[in-house]
C-alpha cells in the first residue's frame, strides 16, 4: 500500500485512497504511532462516492473516528487533486456533510460546514466559555495570555463537554487584529500544533464579539499563518499544506 504524509499548519496526516470502504481504525492506530508507525495526528482514507468527487473516512490517532477536521480537509483536497482523484475545485463527503475546497498550488481554501452554537457563553473554572460546532464541537475561551492554557483543565473540560478545548488571544497584527490559538484535541488527547475547526470556532466567537474583522489572520501553535473569512454564515479557511513524503509500506 502507498501512503502519503501531509502537514497542514502543523497538523499531520497519513492519507491513502482505495475502492474498499470499511473500518480502518486499526490501521489508524498503527500508522499514526509516532515510534512504530509513520506518525500522525490522524488517518484519512479516500473512497469513491456517487454524489461527490469522493468520500473521506477520518480517524484520530487513537483509532476513533471524527466527523470533521479543518486542516485535514485542506490536506485531503491537495492529495486528491495531485493524484487525479478530483479537479482543483472539488466537493467531497465528510461525516459533517459536504465540503468544498479549491486548490491553487500549495494553498488550499475550504468552505466549512455551517457552524451550530451548542451553548452560549457560560462560566466555569474561572473562564468564560462558548461551545460551538464547526464540524466537531469546540469550547472556546478568549484570554489575555496564552500561557493560561492548561493541559489538565483542558482534559477535564474535554471529557465533561465531549468537545475540543481552545484558548484564544487577540493581538495587533500587520493588517489589524489577529488571533492566536492553542487547542487540546479529542482523539489525540493533548495539545496539537494546529486545529482547523478549532481556529474557526475561535474566529467565529471573536467575530461575534466584534473583536476581529470578517477576514482575519489566525496563528496556531505552529505559528503558520492562516486566513479565516466569514461570508454571511459561511466560514472559509485558507492556508498552505505540505506533502511531507510518500512511502510504500
Amino acid at each position: 500500500m502507498t501512503y502519503t504524509k501531509y502537514s497542514a499548519s502543523g497538523n499531520d496526516f497519513v492519507i491513502f485512497h482505495t475502492f474498499i470502504k470499511k473500518d480502518y481504525s486499526k490501521e489508524a492506530i498503527e500508522l499514526c504511532n509516532r515510534t512504530e508507525g509513520i506518525g500522525a495526528d490522524g488517518l484519512i482514507v479516500l473512497v469513491p462516492n456517487e454524489k461527490a468527487d469522493f468520500e473521506w473516512l477520518f480517524y484520530n490517532s487513537d483509532g476513533s473516528d471524527a466527523s470533521m477536521c479543518g486542516n485535514g480537509t485542506r490536506a485531503c483536497a491537495h492529495y486528491a487533486y495531485k493524484n487525479g482523484l478530483a479537479p482543483n475545485s472539488m466537493k467531497f463527503l465528510t461525516g459533517a456533510g459536504l465540503i468544498k475546497s479549491i486548490v491553487e498550488d500549495d494553498i488550499v481554501e475550504t468552505e466549512l460546514t455551517a457552524p451550530i452554537v451548542i451553548k452560549e457563553e457560560f462560566e466555569q473554572e474561572g473562564f468564560t466559555w462558548y461551545l460551538v460546532d464547526t464540524g466537531v464541537p469546540h469550547l472556546v475561551t478568549i484570554v489575555d495570555d496564552l500561557e493560561k492554557y492548561d493541559h489538565d483543565l483542558s482534559a477535564k473540560m474535554r471529557y465533561e463537554h465531549n468537545a475540543n478545548v481552545n484558548f484564544a488571544k487577540i493581538e495587533n497584527g500587520k493588517e489589524g487584529k489577529v488571533l492566536k490559538v492553542r487547542t487540546y484535541e479529542r482523539g489525540v488527547e493533548g495539545e496539537t500544533l494546529a486545529c482547523g475547526t478549532g481556529m474557526a470556532a475561535c474566529f467565529l466567537r471573536a467575530n461575534n464579539l466584534n473583536l476581529v474583522s470578517n477576514k482575519t489572520f489566525v496563528y496556531p501553535k505552529s505559528q503558520e499563518e492562516l486566513t479565516l473569512s466569514l461570508v454571511e454564515n459561511t466560514i472559509y479557511f485558507k492556508g498552505a499544506v505540505k506533502n511531507v513524503f510518500t512511502i510504500n509500506r
